[in-house]
Protein backbone atom coordinates (compact mmCIF):
# COMPACT_ATOMS: atom_id res chain seq x y z
CA UNK A 1 0.00 0.00 0.00
CA UNK A 2 3.03 2.42 0.61
CA UNK A 3 4.43 1.33 -1.98
CA UNK A 4 1.82 2.45 -4.19
CA UNK A 5 1.11 5.57 -2.67
CA UNK A 6 4.98 6.35 -2.78
CA UNK A 7 4.83 5.65 -6.58
CA UNK A 8 1.75 7.34 -7.48
CA UNK A 9 3.17 10.33 -6.05
CA UNK A 10 7.02 9.86 -7.45
CA UNK A 11 5.08 9.72 -10.77
CA UNK A 12 2.70 12.80 -10.08
CA UNK A 13 6.25 14.52 -9.24
CA UNK A 14 8.35 12.97 -12.13
CA UNK A 15 5.29 14.64 -14.96
CA UNK A 16 5.81 17.91 -13.37
CA UNK A 17 7.60 20.86 -15.17
CA UNK A 18 9.77 22.65 -13.28
CA UNK A 19 7.91 25.56 -13.16
CA UNK A 20 4.74 23.79 -12.13
CA UNK A 21 6.90 21.86 -9.49
CA UNK A 22 8.11 25.23 -8.22
CA UNK A 23 4.65 26.88 -8.22
CA UNK A 24 3.76 23.68 -6.23
CA UNK A 25 6.28 24.09 -3.59
CA UNK A 26 5.73 27.74 -2.87
CA UNK A 27 1.92 27.09 -2.73
CA UNK A 28 2.79 24.10 -0.11
CA UNK A 29 5.04 26.33 1.91
CA UNK A 30 2.34 29.11 1.64
CA UNK A 31 -0.20 26.25 2.73
CA UNK A 32 1.89 24.82 5.82
CA UNK A 33 2.53 28.78 6.84
CA UNK A 34 -1.52 28.99 6.93
CA UNK A 35 -2.01 26.18 8.28
CA UNK A 36 0.58 26.96 11.10
CA UNK A 37 -0.71 30.20 11.79
CA UNK A 38 -4.50 29.12 12.28
CA UNK A 39 -4.10 25.78 14.10
CA UNK A 40 -0.97 27.10 16.71
CA UNK A 41 -0.38 30.69 16.67
CA UNK A 42 -3.76 32.35 16.22
CA UNK A 43 -5.47 30.54 18.99
CA UNK A 44 -2.53 31.39 21.17
CA UNK A 45 -2.25 35.12 20.59
CA UNK A 46 -6.20 35.72 21.02
CA UNK A 47 -5.87 33.23 24.48
CA UNK A 48 -3.42 35.53 25.76
CA UNK A 49 -5.18 38.71 24.76
CA UNK A 50 -8.29 37.65 26.71
CA UNK A 51 -6.09 35.87 29.59
CA UNK A 52 -4.64 39.74 30.14
CA UNK A 53 -8.03 41.38 30.09
CA UNK A 54 -9.36 38.80 32.77
CA UNK A 55 -6.87 38.42 35.05
CA UNK A 56 -6.78 41.24 36.94
CA UNK A 57 -10.82 40.98 37.42
CA UNK A 58 -9.96 36.87 38.45
CA UNK A 59 -6.95 38.14 40.89
CA UNK A 60 -9.50 40.71 42.65
CA UNK A 61 -12.06 37.72 42.86
CA UNK A 62 -9.38 35.46 44.34
CA UNK A 63 -7.86 37.54 46.92
CA UNK A 64 -11.88 38.83 47.91
CA UNK A 65 -12.46 35.05 48.29
CA UNK A 66 -8.88 34.46 50.12
CA UNK A 67 -9.97 37.21 52.42
CA UNK A 68 -13.72 35.72 53.27
CA UNK A 69 -12.12 32.31 53.63
CA UNK A 70 -9.87 33.64 56.27
CA UNK A 71 -12.94 35.50 58.17
CA UNK A 72 -14.92 32.14 57.91
CA UNK A 73 -12.01 30.59 59.70
CA UNK A 74 -11.30 33.14 62.38
CA UNK A 75 -15.45 32.93 62.70
CA UNK A 76 -16.11 29.38 63.41
CA UNK A 77 -14.80 28.91 66.85
CA UNK A 78 -16.72 31.64 68.18
CA UNK A 79 -19.38 29.91 66.50
CA UNK A 80 -19.24 26.91 68.17
CA UNK A 81 -18.89 28.18 71.37
CA UNK A 82 -22.08 30.00 71.55
CA UNK A 83 -25.25 28.42 73.37
CA UNK A 84 -28.45 29.88 73.37
CA UNK A 85 -29.37 29.97 77.68
CA UNK A 86 -32.85 31.06 78.94
CA UNK A 87 -35.99 31.90 77.12
CA UNK A 88 -34.11 31.83 73.83
CA UNK A 89 -33.07 27.86 74.64
CA UNK A 90 -36.96 26.77 75.77
CA UNK A 91 -38.13 28.65 72.44
CA UNK A 92 -35.22 26.94 70.43
CA UNK A 93 -36.44 23.24 72.20
CA UNK A 94 -39.87 24.09 72.05
CA UNK A 95 -39.39 24.29 68.49
CA UNK A 96 -37.47 21.76 68.04
CA UNK A 97 -39.56 19.39 69.86
CA UNK A 98 -42.81 20.82 67.60
CA UNK A 99 -40.57 20.04 64.77
CA UNK A 100 -39.89 16.22 65.14
CA UNK A 101 -44.12 15.77 66.28
CA UNK A 102 -44.17 15.82 70.20
CA UNK A 103 -45.91 18.82 71.58
CA UNK A 104 -45.19 19.36 74.88
CA UNK A 105 -47.53 20.23 77.62
CA UNK A 106 -45.31 22.57 78.99
CA UNK A 107 -41.85 24.51 78.48
CA UNK A 108 -40.47 26.78 81.51
CA UNK A 109 -37.16 28.24 82.52
CA UNK A 110 -36.45 27.44 86.11
CA UNK A 111 -33.09 29.29 86.87
CA UNK A 112 -30.24 28.19 84.27
CA UNK A 113 -31.95 24.96 83.01
CA UNK A 114 -35.23 24.45 81.09
CA UNK A 115 -37.68 22.09 82.09
CA UNK A 116 -39.76 19.76 79.76
CA UNK A 117 -43.28 18.17 80.10
CA UNK A 118 -44.62 15.51 77.54
CA UNK A 119 -47.88 13.31 78.25
CA UNK A 120 -48.06 10.00 76.31
CA UNK A 121 -44.77 10.72 74.12
CA UNK A 122 -42.88 8.25 71.96
CA UNK A 123 -39.83 7.18 74.13
CA UNK A 124 -38.05 6.41 70.97
CA UNK A 125 -38.64 9.27 69.36
CA UNK A 126 -38.15 11.42 72.91
CA UNK A 127 -34.21 9.67 73.17
CA UNK A 128 -33.42 10.46 69.08
CA UNK A 129 -34.75 13.76 69.85
CA UNK A 130 -32.90 14.49 72.79
CA UNK A 131 -29.80 13.21 70.99
CA UNK A 132 -30.41 15.64 68.47
CA UNK A 133 -30.88 18.59 70.91
CA UNK A 134 -27.88 17.81 72.92
CA UNK A 135 -25.46 18.21 69.64
CA UNK A 136 -27.26 20.99 68.62
CA UNK A 137 -28.24 23.36 71.16
CA UNK A 138 -25.37 21.89 73.49
CA UNK A 139 -27.50 21.03 76.31
CA UNK A 140 -27.33 18.07 79.32
CA UNK A 141 -30.46 16.16 81.06
CA UNK A 142 -29.81 17.52 84.43
CA UNK A 143 -32.45 15.72 85.82
CA UNK A 144 -35.40 13.38 83.96
CA UNK A 145 -38.55 11.37 85.24
CA UNK A 146 -40.33 9.02 82.88
CA UNK A 147 -43.23 7.09 83.34
CA UNK A 148 -44.34 4.08 81.02
CA UNK A 149 -47.46 4.09 80.01
CA UNK A 150 -49.86 1.12 78.91
CA UNK A 151 -49.04 0.91 75.37
CA UNK A 152 -45.80 -0.39 74.67
CA UNK A 153 -43.19 2.77 74.26
CA UNK A 154 -45.24 5.45 75.53
CA UNK A 155 -44.47 7.46 78.17
CA UNK A 156 -45.32 10.90 80.11
CA UNK A 157 -41.51 12.45 80.88
CA UNK A 158 -40.37 15.54 82.30
CA UNK A 159 -36.96 16.32 82.28
CA UNK A 160 -34.92 19.21 82.58
CA UNK A 161 -32.13 20.12 80.18
CA UNK A 162 -29.35 22.99 80.86
CA UNK A 163 -26.24 23.97 78.65
CA UNK A 164 -23.91 21.63 79.00
CA UNK A 165 -21.16 23.93 81.07
CA UNK A 166 -23.52 24.99 83.32
CA UNK A 167 -23.68 23.08 87.09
Amino acid sequence: MKAEIGRSLSEFWEARTPREKTILMWGGLVLGLALVYLVLWAPAYEGRARLRQTLPAMQRQLATMTAQANDARSLAPAAEGVMPTGGALRDALAKSLGDNGMQPTQVQVIGSAVQIQLKNASFPNWTAWLDDARKQFKVQVSEAHVTALKPDGQVDLTASLQPAGAK
